[in-house]
C-alpha cells in the first residue's frame, strides 16, 4: 500500500507535464513540444542507462527492428495525443486514448464479461460525444479531428505495448526504452522543427521543454522502475486506469479546462471499464491455487 501514492505521483507528473506543454502550443505547436519532450527524455535516459557498445553490437536484427518499432509507436502516440490536446479537453483525449490498452485487454481475455466492459466503455464514449461534433475547443461538441487524433493515439498505445513486450525479450530493462526514445526523437524532432521553427532553440522554450520531459517522462519512468520491482503488475495497471481523471484535474488546474457533469460520468464509465478489464485479465492469469485432485 505504501507504493500506491508513488504510482499516483507518477500519473500526476505525467499529466501535469502534458498540461504545462499545452500552455506552449500557441508558441511551439503541439509537435514542437513533443520534439523537445522526447529529445530531452532520450538524453536523460541515455545518461541513466548508459548502454554499452558491446550490448548494442550484440543486438540482433530482430532486436533492432523491435527497438525501432517501439520508438516509432512512441513518437506517433505522443505526436497524436498532443495534437488531440490542442483540439479537445485533455481529460477527454486521454479517455479516448486508454481505449487502446482496453481493446488489447478485451481481445486477450475472450470471455462474456469482456463484452460487458466494452459496452460500458462505449456508453462512456457515447456520453462524451452526446453533443455531436464541431470544430474548435469552444464548440458545442467535440472537434472531430481532435477525436480522430486521440483514437489514433490509442492505436499507437496498443502498438507500443506490443512492441515493448517484444523489445523486452531482446534488450531487457530500461536500455531498450532509452534506445527507442532516441528513435522516437529522430521521428519527432524534424516534425516539431517544421511546425515550430527557430523558436524551439530559444533558451526559455528549451527550459520549458526540459521541464516537460522531466515531468512527463523521466520522473514517471524512474518511479515505475522502483515500484514495479515489488508491486504486482496487475495492481500497477489498475491504478494507471485513473489517467483520464488525473488528466482532467491537471488540465483544470493548469489550463482552466472545465468539464460538464455528464462528461465526468462518461469518463468514469471508461475508467471503470478499463479497471474491470485489467482486473479480469489479472485474475485469469493467476495460476489455480487449488490442490490437485487425487486420482
Amino acid at each position: 500500500m505504501r507504493l500506491i501514492p508513488l504510482v499516483l505521483l507518477s500519473l500526476l507528473c505525467q499529466q501535469l507535464g502534458a498540461s504545462v506543454a499545452g500552455l506552449m502550443f500557441g508558441t511551439t505547436g503541439p509537435a514542437g513540444m513533443v520534439a523537445l519532450r522526447l529529445a530531452f527524455s532520450a538524453l536523460v535516459l541515455l545518461v541513466l542507462t548508459r548502454p554499452r557498445m558491446r550490448t548494442l553490437a550484440g543486438l540482433s536484427r530482430r532486436g533492432w527492428v523491435a527497438v525501432v518499432m517501439l520508438g516509432v509507436t512512441m513518437a506517433g502516440m505522443n505526436l497524436l495525443i498532443y495534437a488531440a490536446f490542442d483540439r479537445i479537453p485533455q481529460g477527454v483525449a486521454v479517455t479516448f486514448e486508454v481505449l487502446g490498452p482496453l481493446a488489447l485487454s478485451v481481445l486477450a481475455n475472450r470471455r462474456w464479461l469482456s463484452v460487458v466492459w466494452a459496452a460500458l466503455a462505449f456508453a462512456g464514449i457515447a456520453l462524451l460525444g452526446r453533443d455531436g461534433f464541431s470544430a474548435g475547443m469552444d464548440g458545442a461538441g467535440l472537434d472531430p479531428l481532435g477525436v480522430a487524433f486521440a483514437l489514433a493515439a490509442a492505436a499507437c498505445w496498443a502498438g507500443f505495448i506490443l512492441a515493448n513486450r517484444h523489445a523486452g525479450t531482446h534488450l531487457p530493462g530500461m536500455q531498450g526504452l532509452a534506445l527507442a526514445m532516441v528513435v522516437g526523437s529522430a521521428v519527432a524532432v524534424p516534425v516539431g522543427a517544421a511546425d515550430a521553427g527557430p523558436v524551439l532553440l530559444e533558451p526559455w522554450v528549451l527550459a520549458v521543454g526540459l521541464g516537460v520531459a522531466l515531468l512527463s517522462s523521466s520522473i514517471p519512468y524512474g518511479i515505475e522502475m522502483q515500484v514495479l520491482r515489488t508491486m504486482p503488475t496487475g495492481l500497477f495497471s489498475l491504478i494507471t486506469c485513473l489517467s483520464p481523471v488525473v488528466a482532467a484535474l491537471t488540465a483544470w488546474a493548469v489550463r482552466g479546462q472545465r468539464l460538464a457533469v455528464l462528461d465526468l460520468v462518461g469518463m468514469g464509465l471508461v475508467v471503470l471499464a478499463c479497471a474491470a478489464a485489467v482486473w479480469a485479465a489479472e485474475r485469469a492469469a493467476r495460476p489455480s491455487r487449488r490442490a490437485p485432485r487425487a486420482s
